[in-house]
C-alpha cells in the first residue's frame, strides 16, 4: 500500500474516532506528504493576517482569514473566497494555529460541496507548553517543516 494511502487510512480512522463530519485528521508531517505526493492536495491557513506577518507561513499554501485580528471578528466572505480559490475537488488540508478555527473551517468546507477535507492537527504553533508558550509543543513549525517569516 502507498504511503499516501497509509496517511489518508489513518486521517479517515481518526475521523470516526473523533467522530468528525468531514474526511479526516492529520498530523503535520502528515499533511506536508500529502502536499507532497498528491497533485490535487491544497493546504488552506485560515490564521489571520497578522498570524501570516508576525508568526510565519507555509510557502505554497492559499491563506484565507477565518477571523481577522485583533477583534477576531468572522470573515463574511470567507466561503466565497474558498470557493474562488481552492477547486471543490481538492484535497483540502486545513491548519490554523493550534487545529481549532482548522476544525470549524473543515466541517464549514464539507457542508459546501468539499469532498476530501483534512484537519491538520497541531495546528501552524502547536499547543502550550506548562508555561503557556507555543512551538515547544508540537506543530508545523515545531516539527521543522518548511515555513517562512511573515
Amino acid at each position: 500500500m502507498s504511503r499516501m494511502k497509509l496517511i489518508l487510512e489513518a486521517a479517515h480512522q481518526r475521523a470516526e474516532q473523533l467522530g468528525l463530519s468531514y474526511s479526516g485528521a492529520v498530523l503535520p508531517d502528515e499533511a506536508y506528504e500529502l502536499m507532497q505526493g498528491l497533485p490535487k492536495a491544497v493546504l488552506l491557513d485560515v490564521r489571520s493576517h497578522a498570524e501570516w506577518q508576525f508568526v510565519g507561513t507555509v510557502p505554497g499554501a492559499v491563506n484565507i482569514e477565518w477571523r481577522s485580528y485583533p477583534g477576531m471578528e468572522p470573515n463574511p466572505n470567507f466561503l466565497a473566497q474558498l470557493t474562488h480559490q481552492v477547486d471543490p475537488e481538492a484535497v483540502l488540508l486545513v491548519i490554523c494555529r493550534s487545529g481549532a478555527r482548522s476544525d470549524q473551517v473543515a466541517r464549514l468546507a464539507a457542508d459546501n460541496g468539499y469532498s476530501e477535507v483534512y484537519n491538520v492537527l497541531e495546528g501552524f504553533e502547536g499547543d502550550r507548553d506548562g508555561d503557556g508558550h507555543r512551538n515547544s509543543v508540537g506543530g508545523w513549525r515545531w516539527r521543522g517543516l518548511p515555513w517562512v517569516q511573515g
